[in-house]
């Protein structure tokens, strides 16, 4: 499927790398110019396509909870019996690194001061302004976000792990051009995901790299200026390229677990020296006017008091960066989440980081708000209008120990800093190389200094301002692609579920049904378990000897068999044209026996167990006959073609 078996998508990376050069070029030699360019595009999809924006994503989000509470929800990002890769704390840190991280830290306190400050529907710096502020906040954080994320990410994992697709954007419209994805139609969608997803992140680690200036220079007094942040992101880079040439285990999932612990310990450390009761109250609050208002917010475009450029500079520009985003966090999601079934995957990525951003805009936005308004801090919101960057560091002013949380702040805007750059790489790594799991060591430091540079060339020329409005207006076609992925999501797990229902609906065939034992025999089947050896000499005996008397009957009636030996397993496969496989794999699987029934020979227990196209069957033929096994091939093979016939009267 690839271009090239070294592991390097020729016509995605070259193509890429151009494309990249030459947008940079540009950003820094006529920044004003491709400014006004994207700008007024961005202009002209907010006043023309505004509605579009907000019913795209407010049907994401709808979506993903028809899928969670739906019967799909049961089914698995990858084969019945797979598990997932990574622990819950670890998978959970991973996203939100990736999804967040430097984000909170640049607008936990900015955002809702300025709504404060400049609110849509109330009077400045007022208790309606405040409650509307944090709201707001909310809104443009909360499960909108998480929802764009996932939907694409869950098609990803989904074509990826159940139906063995590569891991790349081109696979979600497979169901629609089939075959044609591995041509210049997936080298386009990918191609376009690539250069998406670097000046996302060279964009986000722009604005990174001027808080961690801005801290330090707090900190230090060490001049902001572009001297420094070019140092910063030389140095910064370098701990990026590091982590992601150990790649996931080594080095992202280790960084992310140390995220974690600062930005909580972060979170709590301003709960306690702030004001804890009233952040608690607020939070409580914060959470059921949003929850009451989600709706009515979803929809709001201001139609009869008209506030386009109040919408436009917030929440169509969040709706966008979000979809912009979505290609490189979706990937990246769905690159650490195979194993987990639909449901505890939209359980998690909806709930648990949207939680932990409300709890965290709460601790940081409630506690400036009550500076401003009850302590007489009005000073703080001028000073957070005239540098945001330097916002964060502002506000630990307001509070005991301000030193030592300035040097928590910076060092978390490091990490996520190196998360997001390292989780970036990782994901144009995937894309240039086919949908390689682990692409060349080669490869993966060039796209980690690539950003690196991109983002010191765009800061050094003002680009930076550009880019974000060139990365808005991609997020037009970005939406296009959402659409067309939950079509053939939702198609292809209804054909999914249609399937697991025809394999495993009881049925009473006397070809393959066993005889009963007495008693005494069905005993002793149950106490004597059989050895590795045995299970293994079954299965390359008498199951491959089932396996080539129904090859040669297949081929009798032209259709096309194969039989595939590998280590403790064989498969039989049935190919279809423009249609699902039909698979029967016998596996040598080992369990460990409950302690209790285990004796000094015998800890374990050996089964040959079947697996189908879906995954695990949850069932032995160790002791079947040679008839009884072809029996069982033609029972599945019967229930598959139920299958095919069902999807085509459902089309």
């Amino acid at each position: 499927m690839n271009s090239n078996e070294s592991g390097l998508n020729k016509p995605v990376f070259f193509a890429s790398v151009v494309i990249i050069f030459i947008v940079t070029i540009l950003g820094a030699l006529i920044p004003e110019q491709i400014g006004q360019l994207f700008t007024a595009i961005k202009s002209w999809l907010n006043s023309t396509l505004s509605w579009f924006y907000m019913l795209t994503v407010g049907a994401a989000l709808i979506f993903c909870f028809v899928l969670m509470f739906s019967r799909y929800g049961d089914i698995k990002l990858g084969p019945d019996h797979s598990t997932p890769d990574y622990s819950y704390g670890s998978w959970l840190a991973m996203l939100f690194s990736a999804g967040m991280g430097i984000g909170l830290l640049f607008f936990g306190v900015a955002e809702p001061v300025m709504h404060l400050v400049s609110p849509p529907n109330a009077d400045p710096q007022s208790i309606q302004a405040a409650r509307e502020a944090m709201n707001i906040t909310f809104f443009h954080w909360g499960l909108h976000a998480w929802g764009i994320y996932a939907l694409l990410a869950i098609s990803l994992a989904y074509f990826s792990y159940r139906h063995n697709l590569p891991l790349l954007p081109r696979s979600i419209v497979y169901p629609l051009f089939k075959d044609k994805i591995f041509g210049p139609i997936g080298h386009v969608i990918d191609t376009f995901a690539v250069v998406g997803t670097m000046f996302g992140v060279a964009t986000s680690l722009g604005f990174g790299v001027t808080q961690v200036n801005s801290g330090l220079s707090y900190l230090t007094g060490i001049p902001e200026s572009f001297g420094v942040q070019f140092i910063l992101i030389a140095v910064i880079t370098t701990f990026a390229t590091i982590s992601v040439v150990m790649g996931l285990d080594g080095g992202i999932k280790k960084i992310s677990n140390l995220n974690m612990i600062i930005a909580v310990g972060l979170l709590l450390t301003v709960l306690v020296v702030g004001p804890t009761a009233h952040i608690f109250n607020s939070f409580t609050q914060n959470l059921g006017i949003y929850l009451g208002g989600l709706v009515k917010k979803t929809f709001n475009l201001y139609s009869y008091d008209p506030k386009e450029k109040w919408i436009g500079g917030w929440t169509l520009l969040y709706w966008g960066w979000w979809v912009s985003w979505c290609p490189f966090v979706g990937m990246f999601i769905a690159r650490i989440s195979r194993g987990r079934t639909i449901r505890e995957f939209l359980v998690s990525v909806l709930f648990i980081p949207t939680g932990f951003t409300f709890a965290w805009m709460t601790v940081f936005g409630n506690t400036a708000i009550d500076a401003i308004l009850h302590k007489g801090e009005s000073g703080f919101a001028a000073a957070v209008a005239e540098n945001v960057p330097v916002s964060l560091f502002k506000f630990f002013e307001l509070l005991p120990g301000s030193t030592f949380l300035s040097i928590l702040g910076v060092l978390l805007v490091t990490t996520f800093f190196v998360t997001s750059s390292d989780s970036g790489s990782l994901v144009i790594d995937t894309l240039t190389s086919g949908g390689a799991e682990e692409p060349p060591v080669w490869q993966r430091i060039f796209w980690a200094v690539t950003e690196g540079l991109v983002a010191a060339a765009l800061l050094y020329a003002g680009g930076l301002e550009s880019l974000q409005a060139m990365t808005i207006s991609s997020a037009f076609p970005i939406m296009i692609i959402l659409i067309i992925a939950a079509y053939c999501l939702f198609k292809e797990l209804r054909e999914d579920y249609n399937l697991r229902e025809a394999v495993t609906n009881p049925r009473h065939d006397i070809f393959v049904k066993k005889p009963h034992p007495d008693w005494k025999e069905r005993l002793k089947t149950i106490l004597d378990h059989p050895k590795k050896d045995e299970v293994k000499e079954f299965i390359e005996t008498e199951v491959v000897k089932s396996f080539e008397t129904l090859k040669t009957e297949f081929l009798k009636n032209d259709l096309k068999a194969e039989i595939t030996h590998e280590s403790e397993k064989v498969t039989f496969t049935v190919f279809k044209d423009e249609c699902v496989d039909f698979i029967y794999e016998v596996r040598l699987i080992e369990y460990i026996l409950p302690e209790n029934i285990q004796t000094q020979d015998r800890e374990k227990l050996f089964l040959a167990e079947v697996f189908l196209f879906q995954g695990g069957a949850n069932y032995s033929i160790y002791d079947f006959t040679t008839e009884q096994i072809i029996g069982d091939v033609i029972e599945q093979y019967d229930r598959h073609l139920q299958f095919l016939r069902s999807t085509q009267s459902l089309s």
